[in-house]
């Protein structure tokens, strides 16, 4: 198996851009990549739930990933979301991501049937880790029991470890609660666990873990990098109250929606603010209202004017 850690830092849950028919638009797609890298992020987490992942099809998803790679974006920093309630589908997804060169599958739970077992869990991914077996995967458990109401337990991390050796190295753990991020890294030393919320990036990072992939981080990535960077305790708190008003200004309208709203007032590009049925795009104003506000908390529209 591979040795290949993912770097650690600051991940944006990147937003996709789509087109009047709901197709991604790959050019958007790919500016909007190439900003995140160039503005504090050390990676870049697409097709999870804020680039709609579950609501593409797998030709889409693929060729997300296609134009990444052929466009010389580092995949070794790439942690795709590949997540599906098919094995057949899921393997699908790890295999385009992998032929991509991703670093790492982020991998949701089979999440249509609820309350499944321990022993159903394990047996849903033994056999997506069987179908890869030769690819070598890293494969990241996508922990989010509000969306998928399956959550992840130290004790089925433990028994996929322990089956399959260096294949499920991390965590995003977006269950709000970062005694949870806690205990996955005390349980497993090296345990590649990221935060949902970059509220909890540099206390991830303090304690083993390894940051955040976040959606709001595909506005907040600068700010985010230079708290991680920051060492005076005075500014660090500083930085923590700022990040938390940016991170709840946003979630207060969606962090979908709201993302990709503000992004089309800094981008001035109203292409930007649609998003996939069943979400719904937040309106002009309120764009605009919310881009104000965040430019009152950290001056953001300054990291896209530059």
């Amino acid at each position: 198996m591979t040795e290949q850690h993912a770097p650690k830092g600051v991940f944006a849950a990147v937003a996709t851009p789509v087109t009047a028919d709901f197709r991604p638009d790959l050019p958007r797609f790919l500016d909007h990549c190439r900003w995140l890298l160039a503005n504090g992020c050390d990676g870049l987490a697409p097709l999870g739930t804020t680039g709609e992942g579950n609501s593409l099809g797998l030709a889409d998803r693929r060729a997300i990933l296609d134009a990444m790679a052929d466009a010389g974006l580092p995949m070794g920093n790439v942690i795709a979301g590949t997540g599906s309630a098919s094995i057949d589908d899921a393997v699908e997804n790890c295999k385009a991501a992998l032929n991509a060169g991703v670093n790492g599958l982020l991998m949701l739970p089979p999440f249509y049937y609820k309350n499944p077992s321990e022993d159903g869990l394990f047996n849903f991914f033994a056999a997506v880790a069987d179908r890869l077996a030769d690819r070598s995967p890293r494969i990241f458990l996508y922990h989010f029991p509000q969306i998928s109401a399956v959550p992840f337990t130290v004790s089925l991390t433990a028994r996929l470890r322990e089956a399959y050796p260096g294949v499920f190295v991390g965590l995003k753990d977006s269950g709000g609660d970062f005694e949870t991020t806690r205990e996955f890294v005390e349980a497993f030393p090296g345990f590649e666990a990221f935060s949902g919320t970059e509220t909890f990036a540099a206390k991830n990072i303090s304690i083993g873990g390894w940051g955040c992939i976040s959606a709001t981080a595909n506005l907040t990535a600068p700010i985010v990098a230079k708290r991680i960077a920051e060492t005076d305790p005075g500014r660090q708190a500083e930085l923590d109250n700022r990040i938390d008003e940016l991170r709840n200004a946003i979630s207060s309208v969606h962090n979908i929606g709201g993302s990709k709203g503000a992004l089309s007032v800094y981008r001035d590009d109203p292409e930007w603010r649609r998003v996939i049925p069943p979400n719904a795009e937040i309106g002009g104003k309120r764009a605009k209202e919310l881009a104000d506000e965040l430019d009152r908390i950290a001056g953001l529209d300054g990291y896209f004017r530059s």
